[in-house]
């Protein structure tokens, strides 16, 4: 035969009918170069109708598609799939990225096989591309990677063929301070996920098994020498590429116990603050004030023994001298008033009166919300201010000695020190009243106002009574008071 005659075409007719139907796409090349067949699915997989979208020869096809590796490094002319098996090349599972120069939004993820068919000489007859279609796995995976990587919770996949690490994402790193190359590759003997972990033994045979381990707390050894972590750690089953893997997720346990440390540290604090201070304390519950505890004031102060106050309420307990006082103490709570410094009067487990001034704030104890009573006893100074106004009235019976200044100062004192509205209190009198008033305060005796205002003693007592009536009081002391106080001596 001439060596210069063409290369007889290849019959294919049956052969391509025997591939056309498959789900894999199939490119037949001719060992001359030229793209002389591809079936529907081949065709779909690079976006065109016809085999001549494909290019006519190997060269076109590198000009129509541009394949890069996973790494986004570009394939050189001769790393093509096509060129690679048009040099007689066996290969499989050469997985690239394929895109158009002409059209942006075209992307591909192709698997490619070669084949090479021979003759019955053992020449090379037919060349073909045998090719699987993974942009919808890879755009799964690559989905699954970002949400990986994002998510701020720690978490390993543990691959269990070789029970290595494969993934890590930045959250396990900033939890434990690994560094990503102390992670990836090591075993999970050597980085134990599930040192000290509660019943170890099931988590182990759930691994094993591929099983989901469910949340249970576990102890990591982190890079610092003698250092590690509390966390609770679970672990779920995936596939990774057709690989069974371990998906193992982490919640830091070491906020939660320093804000638990932290909250036993504050309640021994206000626990012992509140058992020795050195007034009168209750903590009650809501809303019926149900008494909890007491302090060692409020025991030596009311005469009772701890067990005979703990769960009872203060109504209960007697406690209020005027139940007046304990229905507004409960009004105020239930409207989230706060109360301070409220005057109340309680009674003993001796019967006696202790005047208190009462103050509330609501308190959580243990996660319950109750409310902390403070009693400040005010008795004593009560019954000092009672024996000084005694004091002021008895002398004041005879004001007719003291000078102006001291008469003004002792009706201050006897007032609490306050000046009421003058204008307003002189002007509710008629002008008789105002000059028997002033007659009072100056001490004259009933006698001698009689002959000063030129009336019998009886008149002069009547317009006595109408002004105590008026004012207020019931005796001449407690008027010279309210006179003075409104500064009747300048009449």
């Amino acid at each position: 035969m001439d060596a210069t005659a063409p290369t007889p075409k290849v019959d294919r007719h049956q052969l391509e009918q025997l591939i056309a139907g498959l789900a894999e796409g199939v490119v037949l090349i001719d060992p001359d170069r030229s793209i002389v067949w591809a079936n529907e699915r081949a065709l779909a997989m690079h976006g065109v109708d016809a085999v001549a979208e494909l290019g006519t020869q190997a060269s076109e096809y590198q000009e129509k598609f541009i394949l890069t590796y996973r790494n986004h490094h570009g394939l050189k002319p001769e790393q093509y799939p096509i060129e690679r098996v048009l040099d007689g090349q066996l290969f499989s599972d050469v997985v690239v990225e394929v895109t158009k120069p002409d059209d942006p939004d075209f992307f591909r993820i192709h698997q490619v096989r070669s084949l090479v068919l021979t003759d019955a000489k053992g020449s090379h007859e037919s060349l073909v591309l045998i090719i699987q279609d993974l942009s919808a796995q890879f755009s799964a995976q690559d989905r699954f990677e970002r949400a990986f990587n994002a998510n701020p919770a720690p978490a390993l996949i543990c691959q269990l063929s070789s029970l290595q690490y494969i993934k890590v994402n930045q959250g396990f790193l900033e939890m434990t301070t690994y560094d990503r190359d102390a992670v990836l590759g090591h075993s999970i003997y050597e980085l134990d996920v599930l040192d000290s972990a509660d019943d170890r033994d099931e988590a182990i045979q759930y691994l094993q098994e591929w099983r989901t381990i469910s949340q249970r707390e576990a102890v990591l050894k982190l890079p610092e020498k003698d250092t590690e972590k509390s966390v609770i750690v679970a672990g779920q089953p995936i596939e990774i590429e057709e690989e069974k893997c371990m998906l193992f997720t982490f919640i830091d346990l070491d906020p939660r116990k320093k804000a638990e440390t932290s909250l036993v540290q504050s309640e021994e604090r206000f626990s012992k603050a509140f058992r020795l201070a050195p007034v009168p304390m209750m903590v009650c519950g809501l809303p019926e004030l149900r008494i909890l505890e007491v302090n060692a004031a409020f025991l030596a102060g009311m005469g009772y023994a701890a067990e005979e106050v703990a769960g009872t309420s203060l109504s209960e307990l007697g406690l209020w001298k005027a139940e007046k006082h304990h229905r507004s103490l409960l009004n105020k709570l239930g409207a989230g008033d706060v109360i301070r410094n409220l005057e109340v009067s309680l009674q003993t487990i001796s019967g006696t009166t202790m005047d208190c001034l009462f103050s509330t704030e609501t308190v959580l104890i243990q996660g319950e919300e109750c409310v902390l009573c403070v009693m400040q006893d005010i008795t004593e100074r009560k019954r000092s201010e009672t024996d000084l106004v005694e004091a002021i009235d008895a002398v004041m019976k005879d004001a007719s000695w003291f000078t102006q200044s001291v008469m003004e100062k002792l009706a201050q004192v006897r007032g609490g020190g306050k000046r009421s509205d003058v204008a307003l209190g002189l002007a509710d009198l008629t002008p008789r009243e105002r000059e028997v008033l002033t007659l009072i305060c100056k001490g004259n005796d009933d006698e001698s106002m009689a002959a000063t205002l030129k009336l019998s003693r009886n008149t002069v007592r009547n317009h006595i009574a109408t002004l105590y009536g008026k004012i207020g009081v019931n005796r001449r002391s407690a008027a010279v008071v309210w006179g003075r106080d409104r500064g009747v001596v300048s009449y």
